[in-house]
């Protein structure tokens, strides 16, 4: 089956080759789900990264462009938390070539882009994503410019640079830098390789649930959390989830926790409202940097993701997240501040413990930590 690129919106179908930025109606743009897919082809064991799952990615318009990209990203290993927390576990994503999960959707991104012929590319980040594409984008040897808001982690924006990158500093919110980006695309007719508009990222993002299948046997766990600002991670474990149960590998979803900052969060919001799109809120500033996103532009798709998968979605303020931040140094792991708002949102909430959870360590603790 090759890959069919929609518009979430008006449902018109476009190209790999002719693939906009958006549908012509302003919508967003997503792949459709193969009802086709064989679970005797789930796995290919000779191949040591996420791309062992090659035949349920969809990889038949690029070729074999992912070949000359990859890091060797995936296979992150799953640790139980310890015997605080008997029912807790950690797919430690951070043990990733750029260390974050974000390498997963840019190897993908990247190898379009490749595949496109694409000489040079743009890209607006939190950090992660711009750090995973600048180096994708090295490998592949495509020019590429990151714009990052000027008061997120210098250690992230440094990342970035070493990749040789050109990094653009944006003053104001998240929102602003994604402008200023937008801008730069515009004006001068260059490749947009957004985690946020592209939906190649997001088939990258799914290979997280298919390790999970793979490394628990089969027994999904009874709650997946995941912080949540664009959707990057939530709805890669969504199309992967969808993709298991078409393939007949799962019969039910386990149910899923969305995290965000009590300051910034326009999904909670519009969840519990019963809204069925997401309106913009005021970012009143987090720790958590990866998850403020003031304006979710898959917005509509998160919360349709949610409500399908019978899902919640919690918060966690500032007090909280420097508290989870410490406890976990003091338990021996060391992750970022988004990190450590997901755990803030399990430890704060005991009814969530009784079964079994995964929670995502996204970043390592070294690129952006409040300890």
């Amino acid at each position: 089956m090759s890959t069919i690129i929609y518009c979430s919106e008006c449902l018109k179908e476009y190209s790999f080759i002719e693939m906009p930025l958006t549908c012509e109606c302003g919508g967003i743009l997503s792949i459709k789900r193969n009802a086709n897919l064989d679970a005797g082809k789930f796995l290919n064991r000779e191949i040591w990264s996420m791309f062992r799952y090659k035949n349920f990615l969809p990889l038949d318009c690029l070729g074999d462009a992912w070949k000359g990209i990859t890091l060797g990203e995936g296979m992150t290993p799953v640790v139980d938390y310890g015997s605080d927390f008997g029912n807790l576990k950690i797919k430690m994503d951070y043990m990733m070539p750029t260390l974050s999960f974000k390498d997963r959707g840019a190897s993908i991104l990247v190898a379009a882009a490749k595949k496109l012929g694409i000489k040079e590319i743009v890209q607006d980040s939190s950090g992660n994503a711009g750090i995973a594409v600048a180096a994708y984008a090295a490998r592949a040897g495509i020019k590429c410019s990151i714009f990052v808001p000027a008061g997120n982690s210098k250690k992230k924006i440094q990342q970035i640079y070493v990749h040789g990158a050109d990094v653009y500093e944006i003053e104001g919110t998240r929102e602003d830098t994604a402008k200023a980006a937008l801008n730069k695309v515009l004006e001068e007719k260059l490749y947009y390789a957004s985690h946020v508009y592209n939906p190649f990222f997001y088939e990258g993002t799914k290979t997280y649930v298919f390790e999970l299948f793979e490394q628990l046997k089969g027994n999904m766990p009874d709650y997946l959390w995941v912080p949540v600002g664009n959707g990057t991670l939530l709805l890669g474990c969504y199309y992967g989830l969808l993709d298991l149960k078409s393939a007949g590998l799962i019969s039910k979803f386990p149910k899923m926790i969305a995290v965000q900052s009590h300051n910034c969060a326009p999904v909670h919001d519009a969840f519990y409202a019963g809204e069925d799109v997401v309106k913009p809120c005021v970012n009143k500033g987090t720790l958590a940097e990866g998850i403020a996103i003031a304006d979710p532009k898959r917005g509509k798709l998160i919360l349709q993701a949610l409500r399908e998968l019978d899902g919640e979605v919690l918060t966690a303020d500032e007090k909280a997240i420097c508290a989870a931040a410490k406890k976990l140094a003091g338990d021996g792991f060391y992750f970022e501040t988004t990190t450590a708002a997901t755990f803030a949102a399990y430890f704060s909430n005991p009814d969530f413990q009784d079964k079994i959870s995964v929670l995502p360590a996204c970043g390592a603790g070294i690129k952006s930590s409040i300890i």
